[in-house]
Protein backbone atom coordinates (compact mmCIF):
# COMPACT_ATOMS: atom_id res chain seq x y z
CA UNK A 1 0.00 0.00 0.00
CA UNK A 2 3.21 2.52 0.77
CA UNK A 3 4.24 2.07 -2.86
CA UNK A 4 0.46 2.40 -4.13
CA UNK A 5 0.32 5.69 -1.87
CA UNK A 6 3.52 6.98 -3.09
CA UNK A 7 3.15 6.09 -7.15
CA UNK A 8 -0.77 7.94 -5.86
CA UNK A 9 0.91 11.03 -4.93
CA UNK A 10 3.35 11.31 -7.82
CA UNK A 11 0.04 10.91 -10.43
CA UNK A 12 -1.44 14.02 -8.51
CA UNK A 13 1.22 16.22 -8.06
CA UNK A 14 1.91 15.59 -11.85
CA UNK A 15 -1.67 16.15 -12.92
CA UNK A 16 -1.55 19.24 -10.60
CA UNK A 17 1.05 21.05 -12.28
CA UNK A 18 -0.38 20.19 -15.75
CA UNK A 19 -3.86 21.61 -14.47
CA UNK A 20 -1.92 24.95 -13.39
CA UNK A 21 -0.69 25.63 -16.54
CA UNK A 22 -4.09 24.57 -18.60
CA UNK A 23 -6.32 26.62 -16.36
CA UNK A 24 -3.97 29.45 -16.91
CA UNK A 25 -3.89 28.83 -20.92
CA UNK A 26 -7.46 28.79 -20.91
CA UNK A 27 -7.86 32.42 -19.50
CA UNK A 28 -4.91 33.97 -20.93
CA UNK A 29 -6.63 32.94 -24.38
CA UNK A 30 -10.11 34.29 -23.20
CA UNK A 31 -8.99 37.43 -22.11
CA UNK A 32 -6.39 38.76 -24.47
CA UNK A 33 -8.73 37.61 -27.47
CA UNK A 34 -11.29 39.85 -25.99
CA UNK A 35 -8.74 42.49 -25.24
CA UNK A 36 -8.26 42.60 -29.18
CA UNK A 37 -11.51 42.99 -29.95
CA UNK A 38 -12.69 39.14 -30.92
CA UNK A 39 -16.51 38.71 -30.52
CA UNK A 40 -18.17 35.83 -28.33
CA UNK A 41 -18.45 33.57 -31.23
CA UNK A 42 -14.99 34.29 -32.92
CA UNK A 43 -13.65 33.13 -28.89
CA UNK A 44 -15.38 30.32 -28.69
CA UNK A 45 -14.42 28.79 -32.43
CA UNK A 46 -10.60 29.70 -31.06
CA UNK A 47 -11.44 26.60 -28.25
CA UNK A 48 -13.20 24.64 -31.17
CA UNK A 49 -10.54 21.85 -31.99
CA UNK A 50 -9.20 22.30 -28.19
CA UNK A 51 -12.49 20.14 -27.08
CA UNK A 52 -13.17 18.07 -30.87
CA UNK A 53 -9.35 16.78 -30.55
CA UNK A 54 -10.21 15.94 -26.57
CA UNK A 55 -13.03 14.31 -27.90
CA UNK A 56 -10.65 12.12 -30.74
CA UNK A 57 -7.82 12.09 -27.78
CA UNK A 58 -10.01 10.30 -24.82
CA UNK A 59 -10.87 7.29 -27.31
CA UNK A 60 -7.49 6.83 -29.10
CA UNK A 61 -5.81 7.39 -25.82
CA UNK A 62 -7.77 5.08 -23.97
CA UNK A 63 -6.67 2.54 -26.95
CA UNK A 64 -2.75 4.19 -26.71
CA UNK A 65 -2.75 3.54 -23.02
CA UNK A 66 -3.71 0.03 -22.94
CA UNK A 67 -0.90 -0.76 -25.41
CA UNK A 68 1.84 1.37 -24.42
CA UNK A 69 1.39 2.07 -20.50
CA UNK A 70 -0.67 5.17 -18.90
CA UNK A 71 2.90 6.65 -17.87
CA UNK A 72 3.24 6.81 -21.35
CA UNK A 73 0.27 8.97 -21.92
CA UNK A 74 1.01 11.11 -19.29
CA UNK A 75 4.28 11.85 -20.10
CA UNK A 76 3.13 12.32 -23.31
CA UNK A 77 0.42 15.08 -22.82
CA UNK A 78 3.05 17.06 -20.63
CA UNK A 79 5.35 17.30 -23.35
CA UNK A 80 1.92 18.42 -25.91
CA UNK A 81 1.26 20.97 -23.60
CA UNK A 82 4.49 22.39 -23.68
CA UNK A 83 4.86 22.36 -27.31
CA UNK A 84 1.11 23.99 -27.19
CA UNK A 85 2.27 27.27 -25.19
CA UNK A 86 5.82 27.46 -27.51
CA UNK A 87 3.58 27.53 -30.08
CA UNK A 88 1.45 31.12 -29.04
CA UNK A 89 4.93 32.63 -28.33
CA UNK A 90 5.40 34.16 -31.73
CA UNK A 91 4.42 37.70 -32.78
CA UNK A 92 0.85 38.91 -31.91
CA UNK A 93 0.43 39.43 -35.74
CA UNK A 94 1.06 36.02 -36.78
CA UNK A 95 -1.70 35.03 -34.21
CA UNK A 96 -4.33 34.39 -36.69
CA UNK A 97 -7.60 31.86 -35.10
CA UNK A 98 -6.38 29.12 -37.71
CA UNK A 99 -2.99 29.37 -35.83
CA UNK A 100 -4.36 29.57 -32.54
CA UNK A 101 -6.86 26.92 -32.85
CA UNK A 102 -4.15 24.78 -33.69
CA UNK A 103 -2.31 25.46 -30.98
CA UNK A 104 -5.36 24.74 -28.95
CA UNK A 105 -6.34 21.45 -30.72
CA UNK A 106 -2.94 20.42 -29.38
CA UNK A 107 -3.38 21.76 -25.80
CA UNK A 108 -6.91 19.70 -26.20
CA UNK A 109 -5.25 16.45 -26.66
CA UNK A 110 -2.23 16.96 -23.96
CA UNK A 111 -5.24 17.78 -21.50
CA UNK A 112 -6.93 14.28 -22.27
CA UNK A 113 -4.69 12.68 -22.24
CA UNK A 114 -3.14 13.44 -19.03
CA UNK A 115 -6.34 12.94 -17.22
CA UNK A 116 -7.55 9.83 -18.51
CA UNK A 117 -3.88 8.54 -17.54
CA UNK A 118 -4.45 10.47 -13.72
CA UNK A 119 -8.13 8.92 -13.02
CA UNK A 120 -7.23 5.32 -14.93
CA UNK A 121 -4.07 4.88 -13.01
CA UNK A 122 -5.93 5.28 -9.44
CA UNK A 123 -8.23 1.80 -10.56
CA UNK A 124 -4.77 -0.26 -10.70
CA UNK A 125 -3.62 1.07 -7.45
CA UNK A 126 -6.65 -0.12 -5.39
CA UNK A 127 -7.69 -3.75 -4.63
CA UNK A 128 -11.26 -4.70 -6.60
CA UNK A 129 -12.67 -4.35 -2.78
CA UNK A 130 -11.75 -0.83 -2.02
CA UNK A 131 -14.70 0.47 -2.90
CA UNK A 132 -14.41 3.38 -0.11
CA UNK A 133 -11.09 4.29 -0.80
CA UNK A 134 -11.56 4.25 -3.98
CA UNK A 135 -14.19 7.19 -3.90
CA UNK A 136 -11.37 8.38 -1.66
CA UNK A 137 -8.90 9.02 -3.79
CA UNK A 138 -10.68 9.99 -7.33
CA UNK A 139 -12.77 12.70 -5.03
CA UNK A 140 -9.46 14.04 -3.76
CA UNK A 141 -7.65 14.25 -7.54
CA UNK A 142 -10.56 15.61 -9.17
CA UNK A 143 -10.87 18.07 -6.28
CA UNK A 144 -7.66 19.02 -5.81
CA UNK A 145 -7.47 19.25 -10.11
CA UNK A 146 -10.24 21.95 -10.22
CA UNK A 147 -9.09 23.59 -7.72
CA UNK A 148 -5.62 24.19 -9.00
CA UNK A 149 -7.52 25.10 -12.23
CA UNK A 150 -9.00 27.81 -10.86
CA UNK A 151 -5.84 29.31 -9.39
CA UNK A 152 -4.75 28.90 -12.26
CA UNK A 153 -7.51 30.83 -14.10
CA UNK A 154 -6.15 33.57 -11.34
CA UNK A 155 -2.52 32.78 -12.36
CA UNK A 156 -3.32 33.51 -15.90
CA UNK A 157 -5.57 36.83 -15.30
CA UNK A 158 -2.58 38.09 -12.79
CA UNK A 159 0.46 37.33 -14.96
CA UNK A 160 -1.47 38.61 -18.37
CA UNK A 161 -1.78 41.98 -16.55
CA UNK A 162 1.66 41.94 -15.05
CA UNK A 163 4.19 40.06 -17.35
CA UNK A 164 1.89 40.15 -20.68
CA UNK A 165 0.82 37.66 -23.12
CA UNK A 166 4.27 36.32 -24.04
CA UNK A 167 5.78 36.68 -20.62
CA UNK A 168 3.16 34.81 -19.25
CA UNK A 169 3.55 31.74 -21.28
CA UNK A 170 7.71 31.78 -20.96
CA UNK A 171 6.51 31.20 -17.23
CA UNK A 172 4.41 28.23 -17.75
CA UNK A 173 6.92 26.49 -19.92
CA UNK A 174 9.44 26.43 -17.61
CA UNK A 175 6.97 25.29 -14.44
CA UNK A 176 5.85 22.80 -16.69
CA UNK A 177 8.95 21.61 -17.84
CA UNK A 178 10.30 20.89 -14.37
CA UNK A 179 7.43 19.39 -13.37
CA UNK A 180 7.55 16.97 -16.13
CA UNK A 181 11.03 15.94 -15.55
CA UNK A 182 10.47 14.91 -11.99
CA UNK A 183 7.42 12.55 -13.26
CA UNK A 184 10.14 10.82 -15.96
CA UNK A 185 12.53 9.90 -13.06
CA UNK A 186 9.66 8.89 -10.46
CA UNK A 187 6.65 7.35 -11.99
CA UNK A 188 6.73 3.70 -12.67
CA UNK A 189 6.50 2.41 -16.67
CA UNK A 190 4.40 0.26 -18.27
CA UNK A 191 1.15 0.58 -15.94
CA UNK A 192 -2.52 0.13 -17.61
CA UNK A 193 -1.15 -1.95 -20.04
CA UNK A 194 -3.57 -4.87 -20.69
CA UNK A 195 -2.91 -8.82 -20.98
CA UNK A 196 -4.26 -8.50 -24.30
CA UNK A 197 -3.75 -6.32 -27.58
CA UNK A 198 -7.05 -4.07 -27.48
CA UNK A 199 -8.22 -3.40 -31.60
CA UNK A 200 -10.07 -0.48 -32.84
CA UNK A 201 -13.19 -2.56 -32.40
CA UNK A 202 -12.11 -2.52 -28.39
CA UNK A 203 -12.96 1.79 -28.48
CA UNK A 204 -16.55 1.21 -27.98
CA UNK A 205 -17.77 0.55 -24.58
CA UNK A 206 -19.74 -2.21 -24.33
CA UNK A 207 -20.88 -1.74 -20.92
CA UNK A 208 -24.76 -0.14 -20.54
CA UNK A 209 -23.67 1.57 -17.55
CA UNK A 210 -20.47 3.16 -19.28
CA UNK A 211 -22.26 4.47 -21.80
CA UNK A 212 -25.66 5.89 -20.20
CA UNK A 213 -22.96 7.27 -17.86
CA UNK A 214 -21.28 8.58 -20.70
CA UNK A 215 -24.46 10.22 -22.14
CA UNK A 216 -25.21 11.76 -19.06
CA UNK A 217 -21.57 13.56 -18.61
CA UNK A 218 -22.23 14.80 -22.21
CA UNK A 219 -25.06 17.07 -21.02
CA UNK A 220 -23.77 18.08 -17.22
CA UNK A 221 -20.45 19.20 -18.74
CA UNK A 222 -22.36 21.03 -21.63
CA UNK A 223 -24.37 22.40 -19.02
CA UNK A 224 -22.07 24.05 -17.37
CA UNK A 225 -19.69 25.70 -20.18
CA UNK A 226 -22.70 26.62 -21.91
CA UNK A 227 -22.91 29.70 -19.53
CA UNK A 228 -19.23 29.46 -17.88
CA UNK A 229 -16.61 29.37 -20.57
CA UNK A 230 -17.60 32.26 -22.96
CA UNK A 231 -20.83 34.02 -21.95
CA UNK A 232 -20.09 34.28 -17.98
CA UNK A 233 -16.63 36.38 -18.79
CA UNK A 234 -17.64 38.22 -21.60
CA UNK A 235 -20.66 39.13 -19.82
CA UNK A 236 -19.38 40.16 -16.60
CA UNK A 237 -16.81 42.43 -19.04
CA UNK A 238 -18.71 43.98 -21.23
CA UNK A 239 -22.12 44.43 -19.47
CA UNK A 240 -20.68 44.89 -15.63
CA UNK A 241 -17.89 46.41 -16.40
CA UNK A 242 -15.32 43.96 -14.71
CA UNK A 243 -11.42 44.34 -15.12
CA UNK A 244 -9.31 41.24 -16.38
CA UNK A 245 -8.31 40.95 -12.75
CA UNK A 246 -11.79 41.01 -11.14
CA UNK A 247 -12.77 38.26 -13.73
CA UNK A 248 -9.87 36.16 -12.74
CA UNK A 249 -10.39 36.43 -9.52
CA UNK A 250 -14.10 35.69 -9.49
CA UNK A 251 -13.82 32.40 -12.04
CA UNK A 252 -10.39 30.89 -9.91
CA UNK A 253 -12.01 31.46 -6.73
CA UNK A 254 -15.07 29.76 -7.98
CA UNK A 255 -13.46 26.84 -9.30
CA UNK A 256 -11.22 26.71 -5.91
CA UNK A 257 -13.76 26.27 -4.00
CA UNK A 258 -16.01 23.69 -6.70
CA UNK A 259 -12.88 21.89 -6.27
CA UNK A 260 -12.54 21.90 -2.52
CA UNK A 261 -16.38 20.54 -2.26
CA UNK A 262 -15.80 17.77 -4.67
CA UNK A 263 -12.86 16.74 -2.25
CA UNK A 264 -15.34 16.70 0.26
CA UNK A 265 -17.53 14.88 -1.42
CA UNK A 266 -17.42 11.70 -0.06
CA UNK A 267 -18.61 13.19 3.49
CA UNK A 268 -20.92 15.20 1.81
CA UNK A 269 -23.30 11.84 0.03
CA UNK A 270 -22.96 10.05 3.34
CA UNK A 271 -20.74 8.22 5.58
CA UNK A 272 -20.76 4.50 5.87
CA UNK A 273 -20.20 2.08 8.82
CA UNK A 274 -18.10 3.07 11.10
CA UNK A 275 -17.54 6.14 10.17
CA UNK A 276 -16.21 5.67 6.67
CA UNK A 277 -16.95 7.53 3.94
CA UNK A 278 -19.56 4.95 2.00
CA UNK A 279 -19.39 5.01 -1.66
CA UNK A 280 -22.39 6.37 -3.79
CA UNK A 281 -25.11 4.48 -5.72
CA UNK A 282 -26.73 5.46 -8.40
CA UNK A 283 -29.48 6.76 -6.30
CA UNK A 284 -27.05 9.08 -4.94
CA UNK A 285 -26.31 11.06 -8.23
CA UNK A 286 -29.97 10.77 -8.96
CA UNK A 287 -30.48 12.77 -5.62
CA UNK A 288 -27.91 15.22 -6.43
CA UNK A 289 -28.45 15.63 -10.46
CA UNK A 290 -32.42 16.67 -9.83
CA UNK A 291 -31.80 20.26 -7.79
CA UNK A 292 -29.27 20.98 -9.94
CA UNK A 293 -31.64 21.35 -12.88
CA UNK A 294 -33.21 24.19 -11.43
CA UNK A 295 -30.69 26.53 -10.68
CA UNK A 296 -29.82 27.57 -14.15
CA UNK A 297 -33.36 28.74 -15.07
CA UNK A 298 -34.05 30.52 -11.54
CA UNK A 299 -30.23 32.77 -12.57
CA UNK A 300 -31.92 33.64 -16.02
CA UNK A 301 -35.39 34.63 -14.54
CA UNK A 302 -33.75 36.58 -11.72
CA UNK A 303 -31.56 38.55 -14.54
CA UNK A 304 -34.34 39.08 -16.48
CA UNK A 305 -37.20 39.77 -14.25
CA UNK A 306 -36.21 41.38 -10.81
CA UNK A 307 -34.11 44.91 -9.86
CA UNK A 308 -31.66 43.01 -7.78
CA UNK A 309 -28.05 43.69 -8.88
CA UNK A 310 -26.83 41.00 -11.22
CA UNK A 311 -23.59 40.75 -10.22
CA UNK A 312 -24.95 39.67 -6.95
CA UNK A 313 -27.07 37.39 -8.22
CA UNK A 314 -24.52 35.96 -10.68
CA UNK A 315 -22.17 35.34 -7.82
CA UNK A 316 -24.79 33.85 -5.19
CA UNK A 317 -25.80 31.74 -8.40
CA UNK A 318 -22.21 30.94 -9.32
CA UNK A 319 -21.73 29.45 -5.69
CA UNK A 320 -24.87 27.56 -5.29
CA UNK A 321 -24.44 26.06 -8.87
CA UNK A 322 -21.14 25.50 -8.32
CA UNK A 323 -21.64 23.44 -4.90
CA UNK A 324 -23.95 21.17 -6.40
CA UNK A 325 -22.06 20.25 -10.17
CA UNK A 326 -18.99 19.49 -7.50
CA UNK A 327 -20.68 16.79 -5.71
CA UNK A 328 -22.74 15.47 -8.98
CA UNK A 329 -19.38 15.32 -11.06
CA UNK A 330 -17.08 14.01 -8.43
CA UNK A 331 -20.04 10.86 -8.31
CA UNK A 332 -19.80 10.77 -11.64
CA UNK A 333 -16.14 10.51 -11.91
CA UNK A 334 -16.11 7.68 -9.17
CA UNK A 335 -19.06 5.54 -11.14
CA UNK A 336 -16.95 5.39 -14.43
CA UNK A 337 -13.43 4.25 -12.48
CA UNK A 338 -15.69 1.69 -10.24
CA UNK A 339 -18.02 0.34 -13.39
CA UNK A 340 -14.63 0.29 -15.66
CA UNK A 341 -13.07 -3.45 -15.89
CA UNK A 342 -9.37 -3.29 -14.48
CA UNK A 343 -8.08 -5.03 -17.61
CA UNK A 344 -8.10 -2.15 -20.30
CA UNK A 345 -9.72 0.30 -17.72
CA UNK A 346 -8.12 3.51 -19.81
CA UNK A 347 -10.27 2.01 -22.53
CA UNK A 348 -13.73 2.24 -20.40
CA UNK A 349 -12.40 6.04 -18.99
CA UNK A 350 -11.59 7.37 -22.10
CA UNK A 351 -14.70 6.73 -23.88
CA UNK A 352 -16.31 8.02 -21.12
CA UNK A 353 -14.60 11.31 -20.76
CA UNK A 354 -14.25 11.39 -25.35
CA UNK A 355 -18.38 12.04 -23.83
CA UNK A 356 -17.38 14.74 -21.56
CA UNK A 357 -15.22 16.73 -24.28
CA UNK A 358 -18.20 16.57 -26.45
CA UNK A 359 -19.79 17.99 -24.32
CA UNK A 360 -17.76 20.75 -23.72
CA UNK A 361 -17.47 21.36 -27.03
CA UNK A 362 -21.27 21.32 -27.56
CA UNK A 363 -21.42 23.95 -24.44
CA UNK A 364 -18.19 25.95 -25.70
CA UNK A 365 -19.75 26.58 -29.11
CA UNK A 366 -23.17 27.56 -27.61
CA UNK A 367 -22.37 29.63 -24.95
CA UNK A 368 -20.72 31.83 -27.80
CA UNK A 369 -23.79 31.75 -30.52
CA UNK A 370 -26.41 32.27 -27.31
CA UNK A 371 -24.84 34.70 -26.31
CA UNK A 372 -23.96 36.93 -28.84
CA UNK A 373 -27.75 35.96 -30.28
CA UNK A 374 -30.14 36.60 -27.05
CA UNK A 375 -27.55 36.92 -23.71
CA UNK A 376 -26.75 35.45 -21.13
CA UNK A 377 -30.26 34.39 -19.99
CA UNK A 378 -30.69 32.43 -23.36
CA UNK A 379 -26.97 30.71 -22.10
CA UNK A 380 -29.06 29.55 -18.43
CA UNK A 381 -31.87 28.33 -20.19
CA UNK A 382 -29.90 26.29 -21.96
CA UNK A 383 -28.03 24.93 -19.55
CA UNK A 384 -31.33 24.19 -17.71
CA UNK A 385 -32.28 21.85 -20.15
CA UNK A 386 -29.11 19.87 -20.57
CA UNK A 387 -29.31 19.07 -17.30
CA UNK A 388 -32.77 17.85 -17.15
CA UNK A 389 -31.05 15.42 -20.00
CA UNK A 390 -28.35 14.82 -17.73
CA UNK A 391 -30.84 13.81 -14.60
CA UNK A 392 -33.16 11.87 -16.83
CA UNK A 393 -30.03 9.56 -17.80
CA UNK A 394 -29.15 9.10 -14.34
CA UNK A 395 -32.92 8.14 -13.62
CA UNK A 396 -32.81 5.21 -15.97
CA UNK A 397 -29.06 4.08 -15.35
CA UNK A 398 -30.86 3.52 -11.50
CA UNK A 399 -33.65 2.27 -13.22
CA UNK A 400 -31.28 -0.52 -15.17
CA UNK A 401 -29.95 -1.27 -11.87
CA UNK A 402 -32.46 -1.43 -9.79
CA UNK A 403 -33.96 -4.27 -12.12
CA UNK A 404 -30.65 -5.99 -12.24
CA UNK A 405 -30.54 -6.27 -8.76
CA UNK A 406 -34.05 -7.14 -8.62
CA UNK A 407 -33.64 -10.48 -11.39
CA UNK A 408 -30.26 -11.25 -9.45
CA UNK A 409 -32.15 -11.68 -6.20
CA UNK A 410 -35.24 -13.31 -7.63
CA UNK A 411 -32.40 -15.91 -9.63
Amino acid sequence: MNQALRQYGIVTASYWGFTLTDGALRMLVVLYFHQLGYSPIAIASLFLFYELFGMITNLLGGWLAARAGLTTTLHIGQGLQILALAMLLVEPELLSVAYVMTAQAISGIAKDLNKMSAKSSIKLLLPGDQESRLYHWVAILTGSKNALKGVGYFLGAVLLATAGFRGALASLIGGLAIISAISLLLLDSGRGKTTFKPRFRHLCSKSSAINRLSAARFFLFGARDIWFVVALPVYLQSELGWSHASVGTLLGAWIIGYGAIQSLSPLLTGVGENRSWAAPQTRTLLRWSMPLCLIPPVLAVSLSSTHWDPAWIMVVGLLVFGAFFAVNSTIHSYLVVAHAQADGVSLDVGFYYMANAAGRLCGTLLSGLFYQSHGIEACLLASGIFLIGASGLSRTLHKQQQTALKTGREA
